[in-house]
């Protein structure tokens, strides 16, 4: 008999990435993939095994989620002695100023999500597509909305501060935060290890093509890099992070940009792409040879450096540095160039472990424990899909409104 199944969807504008994890309380991931270029003519599809063995691919054009659904499904299907799916678990990049904790979609919580997509124009629109597939695909089958923002909902009430006059609080416009649910697995993870976290000052650095660095103390987000959207902190691999908002008056007044302009600038066209004018991918710009891509790599040290050593003020100190995302758990060099000049702060990076990709890669004696690991959002959507408890009668499709 095939096994229940939690399946974890991460809807983006033109991909779909998925995971499978057994439905059991410790069910561990059996499979996982992704689609590229929804809406491509040259859209490919990958499945791999818990071993990260590729069981499948195809290349493919997929119009729309539905089709790409579909292609999951039937992969999945095709497995011998394969999962059953019982619940499907969403990423979902933003709650609002409501949604602290995981949610079952019903339809208010859908029509919440679409209430708020001025609040995240390039993210929950995919989102919503994703649940709106499975419903379409799989009537009755429960889902969760897991919110990248609920991690940060209770910022202390000056760090959710924008600067601007109150009656704009009172719209919903305030620092929400990103990157929750990675926080979130760096923060189980070390407690399975036995640190204890309630007691520790800890900075959560994710790096990727979106990054941001968080600041936790009492396993609570006190401070962190992201704001009101996901452009804000630090330069990423196409947005910009932080720009002198009247550098966007000026374009706007002087330079005739339109606010799709701006946009399409500040979400596409930065970061590491804008400042190389070569590619947004660390690896190739630790590659190449070009003086650009060396200022493209500088520049991105250089404020995750001033970022981290920022936020060790609200923590009061620092007792520990975890790297996580794409870059910071894969790329040494840049864990190294962020840390050099950070001394004073207690940071001591081992320069062998570092090479290793070891997990611990502080000198022995350090004050800051210094650490880098993986991430994994799915596994922390698969408990909250378990938690939430709709697995508990797997053989039973509930009513899509719950």
């Amino acid at each position: 008999m095939p096994g229940d199944a939690i399946l974890t969807l991460n809807s983006g504008s033109s991909s779909l990435k998925f995971a499978l994890f057994g439905a059991s309380a410790h069910g561990r991931r059996l499979y996982h993939g992704e689609i590229d270029g929804i809406g491509l003519s040259g859209a490919t599809f990958r499945l791999r095994d818990a071993r990260d063995t590729e069981v499948s691919y195809v290349r493919r054009p997929y119009n729309t989620h539905i089709e790409a659904l579909v292609q999951v499904l039937a992969a999945v299907d095709s497995i011998a002695n394969g999962p059953r799916i019982v619940a499907v678990g969403h990423r979902v990049a933003h709650g609002g100023p409501d949604c602290d904790c995981p949610k079952r979609v019903t339809t208010p919580i859908l029509d919440r999500m679409k209430r708020l997509v001025h609040l995240a124009p390039l993210h929950l629109p995919a989102n919503i597509a994703g649940i709106e597939a499975v419903t379409a695909m799989l009537p009755g089958l429960p889902q969760v909305a897991c919110f990248d923002t609920a991690f940060h909902h209770d910022l202390p009430p000056i760090a959710q501060m924008t600067g601007l006059p109150q009656r704009f609080e009172r719209m919903g416009l305030r620092r929400y935060g990103f990157h929750g649910l990675s926080c979130e697995f760096i923060v189980r993870a070390l407690r399975a290890d036995g640190i204890d976290v309630d007691q520790e000052r800890i900075i959560v650095a994710h790096l990727g093509n979106g990054a941001s660095l968080t600041a936790i103390r009492g396993c609570r987000s006190i401070e962190t890099t992201m704001g009101f959207s996901t452009l804000s902190g630090v330069p990423m691999g196409t947005r910009s992070g932080d720009v002198d908002p009247g550098l966007l008056l000026y374009l706007l007044h002087q330079k005739g940009f339109s606010v799709d302009d701006l946009e399409r600038l500040l979400f596409t066209e930065a970061g590491l792409l804008g400042v190389s004018g070569l590619s947004s991918d660390m690896r190739l710009l630790l590659s190449r040879p070009e003086e650009t891509a060396a200022h493209a790599v500088d520049y991105f040290v250089y404020h995750v450096r001033q970022h981290l050593a920022g936020l060790t003020a609200p923590l009061g100190g620092l007792d520990r540095l975890v790297f996580t995302g794409g870059i910071g758990a894969n790329a040494p060099q840049v864990r190294a160039r962020v840390c050099e000049g950070l001394a004073h702060l207690g940071l001591g990076l081992d320069a062998g472990a570092n090479a290793r990709g070891s997990v611990r890669i502080s000198l022995p004696g350090a004050r800051v424990e210094i650490e880098a690991r993986q991430t994994d959002e799915e596994a922390v959507i698969a408990d909250h899909v378990r938690n939430v408890g709709i697995c508990r009668h797997a053989h039973q499709r509930e009513p899509a409104d719950g």
